[in-house]
């Protein structure tokens, strides 16, 4: 149920389908001859649209996400096995022409790549089903493996969780998958906006993991004021953003995670 309700509630909370269901809402009071709500709602409609799209407002909610972490320093000689957690593929696009295609969260495979060269004895768990409603796609776990080969990292070192839909169910079904045992140290790789909520919840599912961060979307020296990057860019960014913070907060108030932040 959770799954399905934070869908539907991301459906109107997304700043673009927000703008869009305000846009209606106006021309309706509009057709109603009520000018002054439809002002209003052509007003806040305009003011979601401005700030997410030509202010820094997306890169400051993102900065205290992706400052929370840093890769471990030392890096550590030996592990036990490396987490990548899936959102990182075109699954509509690999499920119909067979590829592996990568969207904008792709780095967290790249970065997956290079730690599985670095490390060449441990398994690597690719955490991943279909996350979506409506559009049909092939889940990150089973595009992973076409990619991974094609980089030089066997099959038989990897493990495929293919169920999950939202960090709760990686945490939790990863760790039932590898049993991870006390004192083990395994890598977690997701996008460093990401990182906050899945180390809360791998803490919740008793995992004791190593954040690796990848997949940064700021400089992390942008200041208030206009937008420092292009418009699409500063769009995403508020939409990850807004996304990633409202995230938090329902796992906390659902009980499924212990504070707001690690």
């Amino acid at each position: 149920m959770f799954f399905y309700l934070s869908k539907i509630f991301w459906l109107f909370a997304h700043p673009l389908n927000m703008t869009g269901i305000l846009l209606f809402v106006g021309l309706i009071l509009l057709f109603l001859q009520w000018t002054r709500l439809a002002a209003a709602a052509f007003s806040v409609a305009f003011v979601v649209v401005a700030l997410s799209t030509w202010t820094s407002l997306g890169a400051l909610m993102l900065h205290p996400l992706e400052d929370r972490f840093a890769r471990p320093d030392p890096v550590p000689e030996r592990i036990d096995g490396i987490i990548v957690l899936g959102g990182g593929f075109e699954g509509a696009v690999n499920l119909a022409r067979g590829g592996y295609e990568l969207n904008s969260s792709g780095d967290r495979f790249v970065e997956t790549a290079i730690l599985a060269r670095r490390y060449r004895q441990v398994p690597v768990v690719v955490s991943g089903g279909t996350g979506t409603m409506v559009l049909e796609g092939e889940g990150d776990a089973d595009t992973a493996p076409r990619l991974l080969n094609a980089l030089g990292i066997e099959k038989s070192r990897l493990v495929l969780e293919n169920r999950s839909r939202n960090t709760d169910e990686n945490a939790r079904f990863s760790r039932d998958l590898v049993d991870p045992q006390p004192g083990q140290t395994w890598l977690l790789v997701t996008s460093a906006f990401h990182m906050p909520r899945s180390v809360l919840l791998f803490e919740k599912a008793g995992f004791d993991v190593v954040p690796w961060p990848a997949d940064y979307r700021t400089a992390g020296i942008e200041t208030p004021g206009l937008a420092q990057d292009n418009a699409i860019d500063s769009l995403e960014n508020t939409t990850v953003a807004i996304r990633e913070w409202i995230g938090l907060l329902a796992y906390r108030l659902t009980g499924r995670t212990d504070r707001l932040l690690p």
